[in-house]
């Protein structure tokens, strides 16, 4: 009985999905630096330790 990734060794590549992959990574980063500068502009009076505080809760959320 072989192991499953011997099994998937042998079917084709799936260039599709490693490229939905990287489009979601690269939103991501864009979410992210969108919302860095927003929150920069609705509230600026925001400390820098508030401010990534917030980031990376979005960040985690996403």
């Amino acid at each position: 009985m072989s192991d499953g990734n011997f099994n998937r060794a042998l079917l084709p590549s799936t260039p599709i999905a490693s490229g939905i992959k990287m489009g979601r990574q690269q939103m991501k980063a864009k979410a992210l630096i969108v919302f860095k500068d927003l929150i920069k502009e609705k509230f600026p009076t925001l400390t820098d330790k508030e401010l990534q505080d917030i980031i990376k809760s979005f960040s985690s959320r996403l």
